[in-house]
């Protein structure tokens, strides 16, 4: 299958650009053991599937390859890789607008019309430039504070301004999603409508990873993110959450060495189909 990549490939350009390239990671050594995919779920049978199935999806795939799922109607939970870190390219931007909400709601205030334009630039076209400035606005103390809040204590926001260099991995952008789609203290029902609803505004180009395959009648939130360093080739990610047909889940898959952002998108894709289809199944 055929992808039709989104023209703004080149995230970060504009607040990365070759210091990005330059400031590459070095490798982790390899581990002694292969992680294998581990799922456990109160539906008979749903946890032995998607283990064998996901497993499956990634056989013949190369690439370092986090997953992670969690369903509340069958108690359900998934995961591959759940504490390895990636850079977020622009996956940090769920990130950025629910600080923005959780500071806003902190000093009793609703969002400026300014706010609501870079927000919904951010999330439904993953504009950069609008990025940096709602980065810039809120500063990394209350960045930290939310992720302190959020109880996201693995994730280290990207230095002077970096913000696509942000240190993720699944097991934090879970508990994000988790936030964003269930009644909370660190967020409003209100603002985490408001992220939703901008997740289910992305535009068409940038509505493929975790969407692929989703059975018809479900809705979909989604947020992307790709990005390529001179080290771990490109990375492409992929956050989103669905709700219908029984089930309510969230689905997080973080993916590098990629040798293109197709490559990376053909791997997201080929689990979140294997999921979709498993979960419909139960």
């Amino acid at each position: 299958m055929t992808h039709r990549i989104p023209r703004r490939a080149r995230v970060l350009a504009a607040v990365v650009g070759g210091a990005a390239l330059a400031a590459g990671v070095a490798a982790a050594p390899a581990s002694a053991a292969t992680p294998t995919v581990s799922c456990t779920s109160a539906k008979a049978g749903l946890a032995a599937k998607l283990k064998k199935d996901i497993t499956a999806a990634l056989a013949n795939r190369t690439g370092t390859v986090a997953v992670g799922l969690y369903d509340r109607s069958t108690k359900t939970t998934c995961t591959l890789r759940s504490t390895t870190h990636y850079d977020s390219a622009s996956t940090v931007k769920v990130t950025v607008l629910a600080t923005l909400l959780w500071d806003a709601k902190k000093h009793n205030r609703y969002l400026t019309t300014t706010e609501q334009s870079l927000a919904k630039a951010m999330i439904t076209q993953s504009d950069n430039d609008a990025t940096s400035k709602l980065w810039k606005q809120l500063g990394l103390t209350k960045i930290k504070g939310f992720l302190t809040a959020a109880g996201m204590t693995q994730t280290t926001p990207g230095a002077n301004n970096y913000w696509g260099l942000t240190q993720i991995d699944v097991h934090d952008e879970q508990k994000l999603l988790a936030l964003v789609t269930a009644k909370n203290t660190v967020l409003s029902d209100s603002a985490r409508a408001y992220i939703l609803k901008l997740m289910g505004q992305v535009i068409s180009s940038q509505r493929w990873g975790t969407p692929y395959g989703v059975p018809s009648g479900v809705s979909v939130h989604v947020k992307n993110g790709w990005l390529q360093r001179s080290t771990h080739g490109w990375r492409v990610h992929s956050l989103g959450t669905f709700s219908g047909g029984g089930h309510d889940y969230q689905m997080t898959v973080l993916t590098h060495d990629n040798s293109t952002m197709a490559y990376g998108i053909n791997t997201i894709q080929a689990v979140a189909k294997v999921i979709h289809k498993d979960l419909a199944a139960s």
